[in-house]
């Protein structure tokens, strides 16, 4: 991943030394030689790591210090300071700084002390991304079918060589929760886990969300934005209904999953990053690629492995724990206490085809618990629909 490194310093001879040294080392740089201009910089979302430089025209370099601490993402900040100004360093040091290095500064040192603070910038965005709690820690749902037995050993496979996968299905059979499973089975379980869902974006927006943009990329970008692929290095990226992605946009993402790499919107330095990708789609993308509306390169990059979910209709046997499942899941949230389900009600789960597949068995049971009071549901609970396949 590229970091940008903010020096904020305003002597030449300080800046035209290292500019070239800290640009040979893979990162971007911004000069800043006020501290007026560093704050432009950090409001528009720009810089990873400062260094920064205590006497400035304009103030004492520290003020940037208190002024960095509530950021989402906290810059990690290296002083650099005069020879034998240990004060300086220790009151830098409390007050957040990740490291201070004294003029003149050694390159050797420079490179170090720039590693140890990309290994904090990349620490501290791991940590914002759990304090978001994207994830709902629910578990895929397997059932004793063989079937769903044969699909999780699968995708224990495709999870732990780390490829992509392919997760093809109907509306409502639980590729989304089956892509968490791979996440959380895979050794990047620790690593971020980024869904996006490809036909809720605009095509226009839906570039900028991926790979992210510059300040000024065009108009109501008014900061930097770090796309999603960037957000998830290291981790997974999920891109839920792929086939609503455009051909454009294909013809962009892989480029980006063959080079490893991206530019963001308005930028020119290439962004590298390692994430493993899971598609999903409820289409017939072989069809799409005889109609022209979606890139063979694209389907075969994706389907290292490819994982089809069965729709529910083909699993019945499966019915009653999923049943027992979400009982358990909903009793806490419902403030119930159901233990059982009736013969007529389970006869009826049975016999109906479920067109919405699990998420309308999953509806189904909420909303019969909704109207049951007794510690079993019975056939009067559920919706009518399904009532009427016994009836």
């Amino acid at each position: 991943m590229a970091y940008t490194v903010i020096m904020v310093e305003d002597e030449e001879d300080f800046i035209n030394p290292l500019l070239p040294y800290i640009q040979s080392r893979g990162y971007e740089v911004k000069i800043a030689q006020t501290l007026n201009k560093a704050r432009e910089y950090l409001k528009q979302g720009i810089g990873d790591i400062i260094l920064l430089d205590i006497m400035l025209p304009d103030g004492n370099g520290l003020e940037l210090l208190h002024e960095t601490a509530d950021l989402p993402i906290r810059p990690s900040v290296i002083v650099a300071t005069g020879n034998g100004d240990i004060e300086t360093a220790v009151e830098a040091m409390k007050l957040g700084a990740t490291d201070f290095l004294q003029k003149p500064v050694v390159f050797s040192q420079l490179e170090k002390t720039l590693q140890r603070a990309a290994e904090n910038v990349a620490l501290r965005r791991e940590l914002y991304l759990y304090r978001q709690a994207q994830l709902q820690n629910i578990d895929f749902i397997v059932g004793s079918s063989p079937v769903m037995r044969k699909l999780y050993e699968q995708a224990q496979r495709a999870a732990l060589a780390s490829v992509s996968v392919l997760i093809t299905g109907e509306t409502g059979t639980g590729k989304s929760l089956l892509a968490k499973a791979i996440h959380k089975m895979g050794p990047r379980a620790n690593k971020p886990f980024i869904p996006v869902d490809c036909g809720a974006l605009p095509a226009t927006v839906f570039e900028s969300e991926l790979f992210g943009h510059e300040a000024g990329a065009f108009t109501s970008a008014e900061k930097r934005k770090l796309g999603l692929l960037e957000t998830a290095d290291g981790g997974v990226v999920f891109l839920d209904e792929i086939s609503s992605m455009t051909i454009e946009t294909q013809a962009k993402l892989l480029r980006a999953l063959d080079d490893q790499s991206f530019r963001r919107l308005g930028g020119t330095a290439e962004i590298k990053v390692d994430v493993q990708i899971l598609a999903a789609s409820n289409r017939d993308l072989k069809k799409m690629i005889a109609e022209g509306s979606f890139r063979s390169d694209l389907y075969y990059r994706l389907k290292v492995v490819d994982l089809e979910v069965p729709p529910l209709r083909d699993h019945k046997e499966d019915i009653p724990e999923l049943v027992g499942f979400f009982i358990r899941k909903n009793n806490p949230h419902r403030g119930k206490n159901i233990r059982d389900v009736t013969q007529r009600a389970m006869d009826a789960l049975m016999a109906y085809d479920w067109p919405g597949n699990i998420r309308e068995l999953a509806h189904a049971i909420e909303r019969a618990m909704i109207f049951c009071d007794e510690e079993a549901i019975d056939l009067s609970h559920l919706p009518f629909d399904i009532q009427e396949r016994v009836r």
